[in-house]
């Protein structure tokens, strides 16, 4: 089967950036499109990415792949979106607004922008939770008139506590879930990004916006696609969260209390994380990890520094899974998440993996 002719929007940027590192060497998905700001268009990427000092910008660790350095960036209106197979998105949402609708006409758009999260018609895909609902848009084509499609991934801070979730609520059912998350400095991007002055030596203890996605966004990845394809009845879990931005580099800590519909033990719990398989389909996906979650005994893990890159980014770590004494049929545990691989680009990128697996993306 041929791979893939993806063109990525907002190339230059470093949401941009990480997915061209996870897609070098794709086996399905090759990228033979750039589209970035006007001011980058006409440029090769590499110029694109010179600042006026004579610093390369590229923030990535993974050096920069030599077929995309000289591949030509355009601006997003100047690209044909028959020219392509796929579309991926790394802009922020206002401008994914009024392009992402654009190119969906005529192709799939896997977006890491929030512009589209909450639509009706329009599904929030973690793979093996939720593979299920990918039909969905099926019914946004016939509603919207598209030929494509837009797929969002979930926030980042979302995902991890997501994938813990489900197989609680598989094994046990899930009733509520209070989160604090201490999160990367990476999720804000470099532009306008987080200042140093402001991050070092602190916790800065609210980020826009960040508590809402995610006590919407879990409720409609747990949820239920209904008869026929056409609409998705989110999952009646009440979640609650604080999230804050802490001196991390890289990976979302987050410690999670939930109260679960039936009693359990630590045991039956752990063991509910650690078989957890997820949807057959995205188990042999090109970018799935042997397992999404890794549960550790170590009293002292997780730690982002330490797990953030277990299995490539793509497993979310959990460890201290206690009874908690104030919920009912409480339990509490901590989570580490890889925000810009599972929770961005190569999230995104299994998104498509998943909707080609079935059949989803002629």
């Amino acid at each position: 089967m041929a791979k893939l002719r993806a063109v990525l929007i907002g190339a230059t940027g470093l949401a941009g950036q990480q997915f061209i590192s996870a897609l070098k060497d794709h086996p399905d998905i090759e990228l033979t499109g750039l589209a970035a700001s006007p001011r980058s268009a006409g440029k090769s990427y590499v110029e694109a990415l010179r600042a006026s000092n004579g610093m390369t910008a590229w923030f990535v660790p993974e050096p920069l792949p030599e077929s995309v350095a000289k591949l030509k960036v355009m601006s997003g209106e100047q690209i044909n979106a028959r020219d392509y197979d796929i579309a991926f998105s790394a802009v922020e949402s206002d401008v994914a607004k009024e392009l992402e609708p654009r190119l969906a006409r005529d192709i799939p758009v896997f977006s890491a922008a929030s512009a589209f999260r909450y639509e009706a018609d329009v599904p929030l895909l973690i793979p093996p939770i939720n593979a299920s609902h990918a039909p969905l848009i099926r019914a946004q084509q016939k509603q919207r008139g598209w030929k494509g499609f837009i797929v969002p991934i979930p926030n980042c801070t979302t995902t991890g506590l997501a994938i813990t979730l489900a197989p609680l609520a598989e094994h046990f059912g899930v009733k509520s879930v209070l989160m604090t998350s201490l999160q990367a400095m990476s999720g804000a991007g470099r532009s306008p990004g987080v200042i140093g002055l402001d991050i070092l030596d602190n916790v800065i203890p609210y980020i826009p916006k960040e508590e809402e996605k995610v006590q919407v966004e879990t409720k409609k990845i747990l949820g239920t696609l209904n008869a026929g394809g056409a609409a998705l009845t989110p999952h009646d879990v009440s979640v609650s969260c604080t999230c804050t931005r802490v001196a991390v580099m890289e990976g979302h800590t987050e410690s999670v209390f939930v109260s679960l519909s039936r009693k359990a033990s630590v045991q039956e719990v752990v063991a509910a994380m650690r078989e957890w398989r997820g949807a057959e389909v995205a188990r042999q996906l090109p970018s799935a990890p042997p397992r999404w979650i890794e549960v550790l005994d170590e009293p002292f893990r997780p730690q982002p520094r330490l797990d953030r890159d277990t299995h490539g980014g793509m497993a979310t770590t959990v460890g201290r899974v206690r009874e908690d004494s104030v919920l009912e049929n409480g339990f509490k545990y901590v989570l580490v998440s890889h925000n810009t691989k599972m929770g961005a680009a190569k999230g995104a990128i299994l998104v498509a993996e998943l909707m080609r697996a079935q059949g989803l993306l002629g």
